[in-house]
């Protein structure tokens, strides 16, 4: 049967130039795109315009030829093409599981949180690249991955495992893989949450020349300095107040929080560790330091307190608010992974073998992208042409 063509259609657009081995591949991807893009909810089967579309879907998605890889191919360099009209892009890290709890027949999954019994999955780490007023530019880089089938190890076994073997390198993959696609003349500033918090990740970044903001959970030592990081900065005098707009959470309604900011220049100690264990050119970082904490919040809320540190300089309060203001665009990610499962309904997908949902997953975050682009555009330029997307 002949191949459907999708001209005209955003999924032509966007999968133009993909290289999968075979014209009828390379048309397909587009087709499912397009059929997915429009009934995100639904089955392969129900998006699909009949049986022998469905049987094609299957066939794509168990291709052993196909890989997540030369999905995003195309996809990677609209995201460039994008991103060179902004002065600066931010590339916003995060992991998500991907549960499978009803379909245990799945083969190949698997284990996911924290190793609790019978849970089952896939692990995926994706850096979405957004412009600073919110809008997602597309999956600039991204991860999946199966845990092996073995218990946690234990606290002390654990720390003397180098990076690299460790789960926690995904970090430092994402933050090489970004700069190897940062177009000429664009500053990216790579985004994380405290999990990002690794010394391995902010030396990797000095030494590539890659801005970031991440958000700080060690209490580190500092190059002279008898105070540790929070202790110095809690000595700096309060720089200004900001607002800022609070989401709701369990038992928590959404609210408005405003902030007391103080910032300071640090030098970071490297972390004792074996030599053996030590990354290339082993030393002290330089960061600033920002530190928000929420003035008065109210008795049954948790205070707002965020300590970020980021390798662009912070010369003036402006300055401070700026990067706050870029991790606040940091919630765009989880978004981003509630609009793939619940807006998208991945993890309801019964493609019977983790390699196949692998591929299906690589697609829909094409699809959730574009879902979310829409969204954003929509609230940003309701008066917008149709002929804009």
């Amino acid at each position: 049967m002949a191949e459907k063509k999708t001209e005209g259609s955003w999924s032509h657009a966007e999968f133009e130039g993909n290289e999968l081995g075979d014209r009828r591949l390379n048309e397909r991807v587009k087709r499912l795109a397009e059929d997915f893009s429009g009934q995100p909810l639904a089955s392969i089967n129900q998006a699909s315009e009949d049986w022998a579309d469905t049987k094609a879907a299957s066939r794509f998605f168990a291709n052993e030829r196909v890989r997540g890889e030369e999905i995003l191919q195309a996809h990677r360099k609209r995201v460039e093409a994008r991103m060179r009209g902004h002065q600066v892009v931010l590339a916003i890290q995060d992991t998500t599981e991907l549960d499978d709890p009803a379909h245990r027949k799945t083969s190949g999954l698997g284990p996911i949180g924290n190793y609790r019994e019978g849970a089952a999955g896939i692990m995926m780490q994706t850096t979405l690249a957004l412009t600073v007023q919110g809008i997602p530019l597309g999956v600039l880089a991204q991860q999946r991955w199966v845990r092996d089938e073995v218990p946690r190890q234990e606290a002390d076994e654990h720390k003397r495992q180098p990076l690299s073997a460790k789960e926690s390198s995904k970090w430092l993959a994402a933050l090489e893989t970004t700069m190897e696609r940062v177009p000429q003349g664009v500053q990216v500033i790579t985004v994380g949450d405290r999990e990002a918090d690794l010394f391995e990740f902010l030396l990797t970044a000095q030494q590539l020349q890659a801005g970031y903001v991440v958000r700080a959970v060690q209490d580190r030592r500092l190059v002279g300095q008898s105070a540790c990081l929070w202790e110095e900065l809690q000595q700096q005098a309060v720089a200004g107040e900001l607002t800022v707009e609070v989401a709701a959470r369990p038992g928590q309604p959404a609210r408005q929080a405003r902030l007391a900011v103080r910032y300071a220049p640090v030098t970071v100690r490297p972390p004792q560790r074996p030599v053996e264990l030590r990354m290339a050119g082993w030393k002290a970082v330089a960061v600033w330091a920002v530190w928000a904490t929420e003035i008065n919040p109210p008795a049954e809320a948790t205070p707002l307190e965020w300590m970020l540190l980021t390798n662009v300089p912070v010369l003036s309060f402006p300055h401070a608010v700026e990067r706050i203001e870029w991790y606040c665009l940091r919630w765009q990610i989880e978004i981003f992974h509630k609009i793939l499962k619940s807006g998208c309904r991945v993890e309801a997908c019964r493609l019977m073998t983790a390699e196949r949902l692998m591929r299906y997953l690589t697609l829909m975050c094409v699809v959730a992208w574009r879902l979310f682009w829409l969204t954003h555009l929509n609230r940003q330029q309701p008066e917008a042409p149709c002929t804009t997307i």
